[in-house]
Parts: C-alpha cells; sequence; structure tokens
C-alpha cells in the first residue's frame, strides 16, 4: 500500500501560448471517476468551440484507475503525455482537463506530446500540490477533566485531531502514523496518568 501520495490542492486553471495555439489546463481534485468524468463534462461546457477538450485522471492512492482521452489528437500525442505527467509526479485522485483552442501553426507528433504533458506539469507547479500521508485512525478515550488539556497538548504536539465526542466521556479521533503508534502509546499514558483508553481503527490518507 502506497505510503503517500500527492493531489491537487485545489480546483485551478493554468493558460500558456504554444506556436499560436492556445493550451488551458484545468486541473481539480477527484475523489472518484464519477467525479473526475463530471468535471470533464462541466469542461468541456464551457469550451464549447475549442478544437480539443483532451483529459486524463488517476483515482485511486495505488493509481489503480487511469483514464486518457486524445480528443481528436492523433492518437497518443495528448491524452497519454498527460496521464504520464501525473503519475510521474505521484499525482493521485486528480483530473486534469487541456482544453486547445488551434491557432494555425502545427506541432507534429513530437511538439504535441511536449505540448500537452508540459501544459499538465506547469499546471501542476501553478496550481500547487498537497502530500497525503497514510496514517492509522485511533481513537483516544478519557474523562472530561483532562480532554480539554489533552486535547490542547494533541494539537501541541502535531496530531491530526480529527474530532472530539462528548458523551460520558470524551472521544478525540486522531490520526497516526503507524510508525508512531507505540510511542503515541507511552507518551499518552504519560500524559494522563494511564487513565485514557486507545482504541486503533482502520488505514486512511490525510495530512497526519
Amino acid at each position: 500500500m502506497q505510503e503517500q501520495y500527492r493531489t491537487v490542492a485545489d480546483e485551478g486553471v493554468y493558460e500558456t501560448e504554444i506556436n499560436r495555439s492556445r493550451f488551458i489546463c484545468a486541473l481539480a481534485p477527484a475523489a472518484t471517476e464519477e467525479e473526475a468524468q463530471a468535471f470533464v463534462a462541466r469542461i468541456r461546457r464551457e469550451h464549447p468551440t475549442a478544437t480539443h477538450n483532451c483529459f486524463a485522471y488517476v483515482i485511486g492512492a495505488d493509481a489503480a484507475v487511469q483514464k486518457a482521452s486524445d480528443d481528436g489528437e492523433p492518437g497518443g500525442t495528448a491524452g497519454v503525455p498527460m496521464l504520464q505527467m501525473l503519475t510521474r509526479r505521484d499525482v493521485r485522485y486528480a483530473v486534469a482537463v487541456v482544453t486547445r483552442y488551434y491557432g494555425g501553426v502545427k506541432l507534429g507528433a513530437g511538439g504535441l506530446i511536449r505540448a500537452y504533458g508540459g501544459v499538465v506539469g506547469e499546471a501542476l507547479d501553478a496550481v500547487g500540490t498537497v502530500t497525503r500521508r497514510r496514517f492509522r485512525l485511533a481513537v483516544v478515550t478519557v474523562d472530561h477533566q483532562r480532554a480539554g488539556r489533552l486535547e490542547n497538548d494533541l494539537r501541541a504536539t502535531g496530531r491530526a485531531v480529527r474530532s472530539v465526542h462528548y458523551a460520558e466521556r470524551v472521544a478525540i479521533e486522531i490520526g497516526l502514523p503507524d510508525a508512531d503508534v507505540d510511542a503515541f502509546r507511552a507518551w499518552l499514558a504519560d500524559a494522563t496518568a494511564g487513565t485514557a483508553g486507545l482504541e486503533l481503527g482502520g488505514e486512511a490518507y490525510g495530512d497526519a
């Protein structure tokens, strides 16, 4: 399983001109293939008169779903280099659409490959990416008296506090890198004089 991956920080658009053709790359995070396809459809609606709306997306931390389309460009000159740029940068759960308005100068196969792959790379630099790391979900249970201070201590030590639930005891859901579980267990016992409980859950990806 992937320890980490990168994804697009937010939706964004980057535009450049190559030999009089306009290349507009729209990027977005996409949690599912349906989200990616919906984004592609939206961009196509926004650019109905464009010469081409080529796309590529990668879904899954292990890049299990990969799709690309040349949308009328010569086979393998648009969607594939776009996809290769995403995977080379370890970008996952993301979709890229490159809209081209033809400017009258043919680029040739090599020129198209460089243009489509290049504009995705430049768009990733411009829009920005974030790293998601694999971590273990864990729930710390503690009495109300200690909960406020413990939550502050967790945040102060850089722990990813995901949620806090108040009931008979307070349950604080956190994310822990697998390698830190034993050290955290010892820290927790020390910080709460052994009164807190720790229950480990499944795995997820996030900023932990």
